[in-house]
């Protein structure tokens, strides 16, 4: 049974890897990609209403990206395609990134209508699935991997590393950049394992945050102000241009915008964490900063910058 169980494990990723290549050849051999436009095989700057990347290129010009072509070659993975990772799936698919890795195991709902993204008529769809669909029609030229599960089970867990550092552009190659769009403190720790270190404001969990017998509210308006931001800082540290942000926090009600220096905790009590930090700052000569908690809310923090 073990040996029937492991074969089938083994033909699953074959035929992963076989379908990896086919989008790839795909995406390299042109044609219709689905989108209603053949896909370019080379990004242009010239300035004519048919060409979909000349506002995009004109920052070239602009001398504000020194090689904006280069957008092609990286592999982001979204985790958590709702209200925030739909936006931001979109975002980075219009400016042309070379590949999205989706995943979520949640289905479109009616009362999904106050986002941006979803359509009724893809009520009953799986995220993932609904999400790939309309962005394959927005650019053909993009690669997506759609995975409907929950990645803190101990079945799918295994899987989600192994698309996360073998899922690049380039089969086998690991994910450039993974973003964390999840509204739940397990998925949060589940990204972590595979992920650079992650820093979760707060130590507790969402689901404390809502009150008995009403569901979460959210506005449109904030999903946008979040996605655009989380888009513009993944473009900044991608294509080398601004300044990345450490944290930045978005107050709606006051219209605030806080801003924090966070660096990982050496004594997290995730020996993932702690290892991969280790291993980040042998790579790259980060100086060691301790963090130390203050047993502070986030909401008593704010203030306290706000004040400042």
């Amino acid at each position: 049974m073990a040996e029937s169980v492991e074969r089938l494990q083994q033909r699953v990723e074959e035929l992963e890897r076989e379908l990896a290549q086919e989008r790839s050849r795909r995406a390299l051999g042109g044609g219709d990609g689905g989108g209603g436009r053949a896909r370019i095989a080379n990004m242009s700057s010239e300035v004519v209403d048919s060409n979909p990347y000349s506002r995009l290129m004109a920052l070239k010009r602009m001398g504000i990206v020194s090689d904006y072509e280069k957008i092609r070659t990286f592999t982001v993975a979204i985790v958590g395609v709702g209200g925030v990772g739909s936006v931001t799936a979109e975002m980075l698919t219009r400016c042309g990134i070379g590949k999205l890795l989706l995943f979520d195991y949640d289905k479109v709902e009616l009362a999904n209508m106050n986002r941006l993204f979803f359509q009724p008529h893809q009520a009953g769809l799986s995220k993932v699935q609904a999400a790939e669909h309309t962005l394959r029609n927005i650019n053909p030229d993009v690669l997506f991997e759609a995975h409907n599960y929950n990645i803190t089970t101990v079945e799918n867990f295994e899987h989600f590393m192994n698309r996360i550092s073998n899922g690049g552009l380039e089969e086998g190659k690991p994910v450039d950049l993974v973003l964390s769009c999840v509204d739940n403190f397990e998925a949060r720790m589940t990204i972590n394992t595979c992920a650079p270190p992650l820093v979760v404001a707060a130590n507790i969990d969402e689901k404390t945050l809502k009150r008995e017998g009403v569901c979460a509210a959210s506005l449109p308006t904030t999903m946008g102000v979040v996605a655009g931001i989380l888009v513009q800082n993944v473009l900044k540290f991608l294509l080398n241009f601004g300044t990345v942000s450490f944290y930045l926090g978005y107050n709606a009600m006051q219209d605030f915008f806080p801003t924090m220096s966070m660096k990982p905790n050496p004594q997290c009590d995730d020996r993932n964490c702690r290892k991969q930090q280790k291993e980040y700052k042998q790579e790259d000569s980060v100086p060691e900063v301790t963090v130390e908690d203050s047993g502070e809310s986030l909401e008593d923090l704010m203030a306290k910058m706000k004040n400042m």
